[in-house]
């Protein structure tokens, strides 16, 4: 098992910054890809970045690649996404799961925490 737990949301200004962080407990960290998914209300679950396990193979949404990065830290268990340049529809709850092997596809990931809600006003 692997927990997971995001941090990091708020309500933020067109334009603004934030970083997501989610921390991993459980069985080895660096075993696991990681990814970044949002869920806005009405709307499917959708990918916004996902990190191989040695962080050297990374993929972002076309909605979010000029604007983010995906990173992380093995040795504090923990994965980051950097978004800058919000927009309002960037508004949504955002989940971070671990797979093993990295991906897109949601389904294929086994282990998501509850989300951190992120709302960014026009």
């Amino acid at each position: 098992q692997v927990q997971l737990v995001e941090s990091g949301g708020g309500l933020v200004q067109a334009g603004g910054s934030l970083r997501l962080s989610c921390a991993a407990s459980g069985r080895t960290f660096s075993r696991y890809a990681m990814g970044w998914f949002r869920q806005a209300p009405g709307k499917e679950r959708e990918f916004v970045a996902a990190i191989n396990w040695s962080g050297d193979s990374r993929y972002l949404a076309n909605s979010v690649k000029s604007r983010s990065t995906i990173s992380r830290d093995n040795a504090k268990n923990t994965m980051y996404l950097q978004m800058n340049s919000l927009k309002p529809e960037d508004t949504a709850v955002y989940y971070c799961a671990a797979a093993s092997l990295i991906g897109s596809v949601a389904a294929n990931y086994d282990y998501w925490g509850q989300g951190t809600q992120v709302t960014v006003s026009s």
